[in-house]
């Protein structure tokens, strides 16, 4: 399918910064997988902390990046199904499962979030998730994520 940026990315999620994770999606197929794109800039502010000698983006930010592209791929998927999406419905990171870090993720790098959706099973989507620096693994894991009723 086409890419989209943020502007619609920002439509089905409901992260602003500085906690909106993914910048763009490249590619994407309901009920089957979604890549999306990560720009790490040294302007990011947690690399004030972490750690101010040797920038390294924290694992979980790393997790919670891969999360948010879950939650794309499942609205993507609703919406393919329905024909509209429901924007009463948020999606929850709800469990996370053998998640290995391979290399460090710095300022400058692109992250390639890749995740494909591997069954759902009463409500619960189940992902196998995979950030990628160029051809390196920096982390792999198996993701959770449930829809929730927005209550206004």
């Amino acid at each position: 399918m086409d890419d989209f940026n943020v502007e619609e990315i920002m439509r089905y999620l409901p992260h602003r910064y500085p906690f909106l994770m993914v910048d763009r999606v490249l590619d994407w197929e309901a009920g089957s997988h979604l890549v999306g794109l990560k720009n790490v800039s040294i302007n990011e502010p947690y690399f004030q902390g972490h750690f101010p000698i040797k920038p390294v983006m924290p694992g979980v930010l790393i997790l919670e990046a891969l999360a948010q592209a879950t939650g794309l791929l499942a609205f993507k998927t609703e919406e393919a199904r329905n024909g509209n999406p429901d924007r009463q419905q948020l999606y929850l990171f709800v469990g996370i499962d053998e998640a290995r870090f391979r290399r460090q993720v710095v300022p400058g790098d692109q992250l390639h979030l890749r995740v494909d959706l591997t069954r759902t099973v009463r409500g619960i989507w189940r992902f196998s998730a995979e950030a990628r620096v160029g051809d390196d693994v920096c982390c792999t894991a198996d993701l959770m994520c449930a829809g929730k009723e927005i209550e206004t």
